[in-house]
């Protein structure tokens, strides 16, 4: 999968909004292929359940902050 993050990246993140909003917006998108990979998978358990709410939670939460991004707010 690669790396997720650098500092250089939270850093340019925080001072640059275009690259915030394509940074939000690609590791948003990784989060709901990992999501749906791990729903798909034939093996459930309640560990599994449990990681994906959270996912979900945060993938709620990444989108807000992109939304936030693109009416103009300081996500920052």
């Amino acid at each position: 999968m690669g790396t997720l993050l650098t500092e250089d990246d939270l850093e340019r993140a925080r001072r640059d909004p275009a690259f915030r909003r394509e940074f939000l917006a690609r590791n948003l998108d990784r989060l709901l292929k990992a999501l749906n990979k791990m729903r798909r998978a034939s093996e459930q358990s309640a560990d599994t359940a449990r990681q994906i709410r959270e996912g979900a939670d945060l993938a709620v939460k990444l989108a807000d902050r992109l939304q936030g991004d693109a009416g103009g707010a300081n996500g920052g």
